[in-house]
């Protein structure tokens, strides 16, 4: 995507074929910063701690983290604690363990001298496969941003609204429900974009407005709790969101309130279309509510608000009296009965095990 005028992607290997280097997504919109990973716990406190973020981008990054672990250490008990290590991360991003299990199966019939350059041939087709996919499923899903224009009459503006971002920065490239909005925009279609807040961590604030801003497409920040007014007066067309963890059966587990959006985009008969690549579906569950793990975050994200202070510096705040003790869930699941349709990079499925199979049968036991 741009970024000032210039393509860039979320992650890269750096010029001396070793170290690899990201966007500190922590830091933005405020400040562009690019920090090198050099080591495997370098690449564990990015994803830890949010450098990085995205259910693609954490599993492009682990498969570099590997990478980066191979170059420190590339006997078995070195592949095996990598993968300990990076596993535990984060808890509901299921790209997350698809990388590191796919990085594994390749790595273990190796001889440690062959290990470091497969890990890093491997990361880098896995990141290069990400920006694939991501293009093909923005494309799938312009048809269906272009299909609701047509059908409301090509109005002057096609309104969609996303929760939590799920644009480039959360991929390598495009991203999951926001390539269909850039696909969209430059092929001339006068899409806008309602941004969630959401709370939490603000990352439609901070990271969502930011790359729609760089890439020029219409957009209008709201607090989270808007989503339901705008239906009820007929301002969204189309609701888009990405997940972390599609199960079997078309549930998605996505950003802490996305629930709350489907459950309003139902009751005034708004299409609910859910974002994802292949490698996000967890074949092993398919009951989301029960099966699949929430994260939960330090309180601090719910008591404390960082942004940029009148004097210029990036500063943290309090918001809620020091006692009051504070709850962090990051994510929530939305039932499959509540999705229209599943956008991947195969087309559009229905949310069910029948859709999902359609697409993917060789996925089917």
């Amino acid at each position: 995507m741009i970024v000032n005028g210039k393509p860039q992607r979320t992650i890269w290997l750096g010029d001396d074929g070793v170290t690899v280097e990201i966007i500190d997504q922590t830091r933005l919109p405020h400040e562009f910063i690019i920090v090198e990973m050099k080591t495997m716990d370098d690449a564990a406190t990015a994803i830890s701690d949010m450098l990085v973020r995205g259910a693609p981008l954490i599993g492009a990054t682990a498969a570099y983290g590997m990478a980066l672990a191979m170059n420190n250490d590339s006997t078995d008990d070195g592949l095996k604690n990598a993968y300990d290590v990076l596993l535990a991360t984060r808890p509901t991003a299921v790209n997350l363990r698809w990388a590191l299990d796919d990085l594994l199966a390749l790595l273990e019939p190796l001889d440690a001298g062959e290990r470091v350059a497969a890990a890093y041939t491997r990361a880098a087709e896995i990141a290069d496969e990400d920006v694939e996919m991501c293009s093909s499923l923005g494309e799938h899903g312009r048809g269906i941003i272009e299909q609701i224009w047509n059908d409301k009459g090509k109005p002057d503006r096609i309104n969609v609204l996303t929760h939590c971002n799920a644009g480039w920065l959360a991929t390598v490239d495009w991203g999951t429900a926001m390539a269909p909005v850039y696909k969209a925009h430059d092929a001339g279609i006068p899409v806008h974009v309602w941004v969630d807040e959401t709370r939490p961590r603000n990352q439609g604030a901070s990271l969502t407005c930011w790359e729609l801003g760089q890439h020029g497409v219409p957009h209008t920040l709201i607090v989270d709790n808007v989503g339901g007014h705008l239906m009820q007066h007929g301002e969204v067309d189309v609701v888009i969101t990405g997940t972390d963890r599609t199960t079997a059966a078309g549930d998605v587990c996505n950003k802490i309130g996305t629930y709350l959006k489907a459950l309003a985009a139902a009751d005034n008969n708004v299409p609910f279309f859910v974002a994802l690549p292949g490698p996000t579906i967890d074949w092993t569950i398919l009951d989301g509510v029960a099966d699949v793990p929430i994260e939960q975050r330090d309180p601090q994200e719910v008591t404390h608000l960082t942004g940029l202070g009148s004097d210029g510096a990036i500063t943290t705040i309090a918001i809620a009296p020091p006692d009051s003790p504070a709850a962090n869930y990051a994510f929530d699941v939305t039932p499959a009965r509540l999705v229209t349709g599943l956008i991947t990079e195969r087309g559009v499925a229905q949310a069910s095990e029948e859709g999902l199979a359609a697409l993917y049968p060789e996925r089917v036991q």
